[in-house]
């Protein structure tokens, strides 16, 4: 999912990756040394060079608790990530021009938003990273949901949704009909040296991803956003709202809600959003913690 933010914030949404043409013009070349320089970020290598690498996570992990092969779930995953951006900011200019935010028990405050991405040494706009813990469901996915989620993923600044079956996580970057095509990252491959020149790039990506259904996956996720612009963040809450409510239900039970203001000036006198007992059985499943720690899922 970070891979495809640096991506589209180096290239475009429409660059592509092509293993037989040659970085042989300027414009080729720049999108070349971009694209490296992004899969940098994410090297084997416990160097602040690497700041996304697997060993930063871990390492950030156990400040917060967390020890090697402990398991994460998509919400745990997601303050992970924000932790990791955050980190890498204090050395790394580049990472100071984004901003993650969290949904808290899966509401998006918007002054909260605006206050992240116009910090007090910048007055102009940080890209947003807005990720979006769910829970649809208690066991299995509650199959009214089906629809909204594949509605997301056809948004332009949605950029994918981190979540799989229990002990399996799953990047799901589309679908098909009633399938999500998601991308594994369980495949295990030769390791690359990233810090050498003109380094191979075909293990980064992926030729055939699978599908699975959508009744099969687990109901805890956590779904990603992007928008570059301030106008890109209100476009996309105008539009979003229309794909929150299941088709079958009369707006009582939105996937996630936008709310005016701050969450702090909120905690008491808004109401929480709840998805009803036969879907959920509790709304603290929405938050990090210990409540997370009963997602099976793992973090690779």
């Amino acid at each position: 999912m970070k891979k495809e933010v640096g991506t589209t914030q180096k290239t475009s949404t429409d660059w592509r990756w092509n293993e037989d043409q040659l970085p042989n013009s300027s414009k080729l070349f720049k999108e070349d040394c971009s694209h490296r320089k992004i899969i940098k970020w994410f090297g084997d290598n416990p160097s602040p060079n690497s700041p996304l690498s697997i060993h930063m996570l871990v390492s950030l992990g156990e400040a917060s608790g967390k020890r090697p092969g402990d398991w994460y779930g998509p919400g745990a995953v997601a303050h992970l990530l924000r932790e990791a951006v955050n980190f890498a900011a204090q050395d790394n200019n580049e990472f100071q021009n984004f901003s993650v935010y969290v949904a808290q028990d899966c509401a998006v405050y918007i002054q909260d938003v605006m206050d992240q991405c116009h910090d007090s040494w910048n007055t102009s706009w940080k890209a947003l990273i807005l990720l979006v813990p769910v829970r649809l469901g208690v066991e299995k996915m509650n199959s009214i949901y089906g629809s909204c989620l594949t509605a997301l993923l056809t948004m332009e600044c949605c950029i994918g949704i981190i979540g799989g079956r229990p002990k399996h996580a799953l990047y799901f970057v589309g679908f098909q009909d009633e399938k999500l095509i998601h991308l594994d990252p369980h495949y295990c491959q030769e390791v690359v040296d990233v810090w050498q020149p003109n380094f191979p790039l075909n293990s980064f990506h992926c030729k055939s991803p699978r599908k699975m259904n959508l009744s099969k996956i687990d109901p805890s996720c956590c779904i990603g956003f992007y928008c570059r612009t301030q106008e890109d963040f209100y476009s996309f809450v105008k539009t979003a709202q229309s794909f929150l409510v299941p088709p079958s239900q009369k707006a009582q039970y939105p996937m996630f809600v936008f709310c005016e203001g701050r969450s702090a000036d909120s905690l008491t006198t808004s109401t929480r959003y709840m998805i009803p007992d036969n879907h959920i059985t509790n709304e603290q499943d929405c938050e990090m913690d210990n409540e997370f720690e009963s997602e099976e899922f793992e973090l690779v």
